[in-house]
């Protein structure tokens, strides 16, 4: 098995492709539910990046994640129709040629099988739809698929040169988030650490940010493992003006560190609203 993770816990970005999200047609599903997955296992998200089914755009985007020794989950625009262009951008931005993946052809003459028998037909695999279909196994050379547990039709896993790890799932929720998870469950396990995370806030009326700011400073410095969040709103229907201030981060260290900035907030003499625990 390829091994895709030998280094250190490495910053986690994610690509969505559709020119439908782009355009409002289909809002995406993939961002909060990637946060969710990583979340479960301790782990986040540090970028997302949303492009449309352009080629060059998509190279562009790809050749950067294969240099940037990241984990990248690519979801969308793997399919085998004009409008899909990740294969070929993925090729292109590895500088590597496109080869039908023998155990990719193996899953996807499975499937056709499947769908024939269920049809009460014969298979015919020299028939021009399914020798069309076989281009949804044509990957970059080198790539390992990502098996797919609802039609069998597998995505693919593409080390880049620069320690850049991107794996390409369907646009499709159905089949792209389990085959996250097979992801991060096979090729990341040691990364993981699944435990309680939480976070604490306050509504802060009356203050600036900037006045804040050192206090906020101050909880991380001497809080290690916790992050320190600030929200300000203008216009909330319940709160009008005010900055939604906290922390987050394991169960076990953000009591504490709320603890302190409440008294640290009310040092400043700051009017405190209602508090919440997420």
């Amino acid at each position: 098995m390829t091994s895709f993770a030998a280094a250190p816990v490495a910053p986690i970005g994610l690509v969505i492709v559709g020119d439908e999200i782009l355009s409002g047609k289909r809002q995406d599903k993939h961002l909060p539910k990637v946060i969710a997955l990583l979340g479960e296992r301790g782990l986040s998200l540090a970028w997302a990046r949303y492009l449309g089914d352009d080629r060059a755009a998509l190279t562009a985007a790809l050749r950067d994640a294969f240099a940037s020794g990241h984990l990248v989950f690519s979801c969308g625009g793997i399919g085998a129709t004009p409008d899909d262009h990740t294969r070929q951008a993925a090729a292109a931005a590895l500088g590597a040629d496109l080869v039908l993946h023998p155990q990719a052809k193996a899953l996807i003459e499975e499937r056709m099988r499947d769908v024939a028998a269920e049809q009460g037909q014969p298979f015919e695999p020299d028939r021009a739809d399914n020798v069309h279909r076989l281009n949804m196994g044509v990957f970059p050379a080198g790539a390992a698929i990502i098996p797919n547990p609802y039609n069998k039709i597998p995505g693919f896993s593409c080390l880049g040169p620069g320690g850049g790890a991107v794996h390409f799932v369907p646009g499709f929720p159905v089949m792209a988030w389990p085959m996250i998870e097979w992801v991060l469950d096979t090729h990341y396990a040691h990364w993981q650490r699944r435990v309680a995370r939480d976070e604490r806030s306050v509504i802060v009326f009356g203050a600036m940010e900037a006045a804040l700011t050192p206090l906020m400073e101050r909880i991380e410095a001497e809080h290690p493992g916790v992050k320190v969040f600030s929200l300000p709103s203008v216009d909330h229907p319940q709160y009008g003006r005010h900055i939604e201030l906290g922390v987050k981060g394991e169960a076990t260290l953000t009591p504490v560190a709320y603890e302190a900035l409440l008294s640290g907030l009310r040092r400043t003499g700051a009017q405190l609203g209602p508090e919440m625990v997420r």
